[in-house]
């Protein structure tokens, strides 16, 4: 079968080429326009390893959130009809490692933000997502009520995970040392965790952005205006942001190659995501801990 047969005109059709999750309505566009002809939106793609070049008109009308890539363009038009049909559009970086909008809420996405504002505010029940938190990322119950303990006992756990990690990839670890100042100065395990961990956060930003969670009202982090994102992004620390930098840090040191430390992490990150589905597995964990049944009705 050609590839004029099997890309039948609708995105979302051939799920072995098109990154789309239609169990969580997200598309991912790259390297292409798109654009309204007739009513209906088209994406004309220039071609990539996702997709293959042409014209396909998008069911949006089963899609929750558009997620453009590298090398897009959008027109006028296409923000008016997603606008009209609650549909989402945000642009990112390749594979979602980088998260450059924050788009409205949209229509009918009130109903996780209502469960989040509910839970945040009761001071027990902050709480117990708290305790769920640490559960997930340690694999072990956390008893204590107290969230200064619970902060507390991550930060011993977390500091024996660096060395179990580090001891893996064979990379010599001397402790997380960060100067929010001057960076480029820590070692490279150190930049290399700080690059990964930013290209994880914004894998965080386009999950909480896609279910209408609130980024402001986080149950661990606290003070900032994306506390929540960075409570999902903690819960692959030790999955996904250490591996992900001790993995090109050892390739780095094996290679003695000098080009950017930041790039290279961000291409890896880009490969990880995908083969993690990093972002369906947020989504999926953020209804989770909101306690949002995706059976009923989203409004």
């Amino acid at each position: 079968m050609g590839r004029s047969a099997l890309f039948s005109g609708r995105l979302g059709l051939a799920k072995s080429r098109i990154p789309y999750a239609d169990r969580h309505g997200l598309l991912w566009l790259s390297r292409g326009n798109l654009f309204v002809k007739d009513g209906t939106l088209f994406f004309l793609a220039a071609g990539s390893e996702d997709i293959a070049a042409g014209e396909y008109a998008i069911p949006y009308q089963r899609i929750s959130m558009i997620l453009l890539g590298p090398g897009t363009t959008v027109t006028h038009d296409v923000l008016r009809i997603l606008a009209r049909h609650g549909t989402l559009l945000a642009a990112v970086g390749q594979g979602g490692v980088k998260y450059y909008t924050a788009p409205p809420m949209g229509a009918g996405r009130s109903r996780v933000a209502r469960a989040h504002a509910r839970l945040w505010a009761d001071e027990d029940a902050r709480i117990l997502v708290a305790r769920r938190m640490y559960g997930y990322r340690f694999q072990s119950a956390f008893p204590s009520e107290d969230i200064s303990v619970l902060r507390g006992m991550e930060g011993a756990r977390v500091k024996e995970t660096y060395k179990i990690i580090a001891r893996q990839y064979g990379v010599e670890w001397k402790g997380r040392r960060y100067d929010r100042r001057n960076p480029g100065k820590a070692d490279l395990p150190n930049q290399a965790i700080n690059h990964a961990a930013t290209f994880v956060e914004a894998a965080a930003d386009i999950a909480v952005a896609a279910v209408g969670a609130l980024p402001p009202l986080g149950f661990i982090h606290e003070d900032s205006s994306n506390a929540f994102t960075l409570d999902i992004a903690d819960l692959w620390r030790a999955k996904i942001t250490l591996p992900l930098a001790f993995s090109v840090v050892a390739q780095v040191n094996r290679s003695g190659a000098e080009d950017s430390l930041e790039r290279r992490i961000r291409y890896e990150a880009a490969k990880w995501f995908k083969k993690h589905k990093l972002i369906p597995q947020m989504i999926d964990r953020i209804k989770e801990l909101l306690h949002v049944d995706d059976s009923s009705s989203n409004t």
